[in-house]
């Protein structure tokens, strides 16, 4: 039987035997978290220290001693998790109402972060809306209505972005609509409706993408993911308001039956679309989701999505792209990161991109086609087509910062859950 170590957090410095500057040292069957900074870089280290415990195969672990509170307990477990999730945490200490809250953080981020993780052979348009309203009916089942619109229907439904993208594959694309109405009124107004980019594997289409970047397209899913996550974490944090969720969901495969460059698609709020990269399909799901979206006339519009290289470009693995054309929205969504210990970053947009990407056979194109132009804004600005009243009430995730390719010193290789909080806060604080 494997011995459990308790972990204890120590504020000196560890002694120069274990290195210098060392986060962990060893004493009997206890573990010391050297951690002499305060606030965010507290908690950094608590997760690196984490982080060190796992690549060194230590698979039970015992939270003890003083100073763990809800967040440095939350901060430890995010590094400690790992993509096999093969480590046992033992908590002790939290009081009852810090205990159900990092119950519901784990409960909505493991299920964002193992759902990313899982191969598409488990995850595809269909099991990924199924298992999104499984989630969520186990936290609500008399406030939760939904249906999902599949392969065909879709078309018949004007749901075409969606179908497009997602009909050169044999797994049927299909649109999750999900509403969460507590008040249980017909005509209760919707506060949030919620958009996530469901493409549960990427090969780019005919703009095929190289194996190295196709390996980790498993993860495309990711906006998808998180705003159910998030949605679910909000459920449990006692939201009392109406938000509608659309999960936008399809394989991009190559085939026969693949759509190609040079297909014009036309949106069901009249705006055509030349494809010029089948490699930039997430943009066309989405519409689908924002068009829906806007019918509910929400007071905030969020979608979220894996969307650029762009926004990686700028931001690396850490921060997530926040767009909107309101500022006092975007204000709002870092403040709300920033409150939740997660990392997001403004990139520019303005009315002018929305002019960058036009086309001689549609209203717009799926990419710019100019030089120069910022990728990430203006598939930002192609998403603001899509949205009724963008000015005011919408803003865009590009979730940068949802996946690890290769682990680092906070992160194990995977899928991170980063977002979910900001989101969650964000659906809490909607007026």
């Amino acid at each position: 039987m494997t011995a459990v170590l308790e972990l204890v957090l120590c504020a000196k410095p560890a002694d120069a035997v274990w290195g210098e500057q060392a986060l962990v040292s060893f004493e009997n069957s206890q573990v010391n978290i050297h951690v002499t900074g305060e606030g965010v870089q507290r908690l950094q280290d608590i997760q690196k220290a984490a982080r060190k415990l796992d690549a060194q195969g230590l698979k039970q672990l015992a939270i003890a001693g003083e100073g763990w509170d809800l967040e440095a307990c939350w901060a430890f477990y995010q590094g400690y998790y790992n993509a096999k999730q093969d480590n046992q945490l033992l908590i002790n200490g939290l009081t009852g109402s810090d205990q159900q809250r990092f119950e519901a953080l784990k409960s909505a981020i493991d299920w964002t972060r193992q759902t990313i993780n899982l191969g598409p052979a488990e995850i595809y348009p269909m099991s990924l809306c199924e298992s999104a309203v499984a989630l969520l009916s186990n936290l609500a089942p008399e406030h939760i209505k939904h249906r999902i619109i599949s392969g065909e229907a879709l078309l018949e439904q004007g749901w075409v972005g969606i179908y497009q993208v997602g009909r050169g594959s044999s797994q049927a694309p299909a649109m999750l609509e999900l509403d969460y109405n507590p008040s249980g009124k017909a005509d209760e107004p919707v506060a949030v409706a919620l958009v996530g980019k469901g493409i549960t594997f990427d090969s780019g289409g005919y703009s095929l993408k190289p194996s190295d970047g196709m390996a980790m397209m498993k993860s495309d899913m990711g906006g998808a993911a998180t705003v159910t996550g998030a949605l679910a974490l909000a459920i449990a944090s006692g939201l009392n308001k109406r938000v509608k969720l659309y999960l936008c969901c399809a394989e991009n495969l190559v085939s026969g039956d693949a759509y190609k460059l040079g297909d014009v698609i036309r949106y069901k709020n009249g705006v055509s679309v030349e494809v010029l990269n089948t490699d930039a399909e997430g943009r066309l799901v989405l519409a689908d989701g924002l068009i829906a979206a806007s019918q509910d006339k929400p007071g905030l519009i969020i979608d979220a999505a894996t969307l650029t290289g762009a926004a990686k470009m700028a931001l690396g693995r850490d921060y997530n792209a926040v767009f909107g054309f309101a500022d006092e929205r975007v204000h709002d969504a870092l403040q709300a990161a920033k409150a939740e210990y997660e990392k997001a970053w403004p990139l520019p947009l303005e009315p002018f991109h929305k002019g960058q990407i036009g086309s001689a056979f549609a209203d717009i194109a799926n990419i710019s086609s100019g030089e120069g132009m910022a990728g990430a804004s203006t598939a930002a600005a192609f998403l603001a087509h899509f949205v009724e009243q963008a000015e005011q009430n919408w803003l865009h995730f590009d979730l940068s910062g949802s996946y690890q390719k290769a682990a680092n010193g906070l992160w194990a290789t995977g899928a991170k859950g980063h977002g979910v909080r900001t989101l969650a806060r964000l659906l809490c604080d909607a007026s």
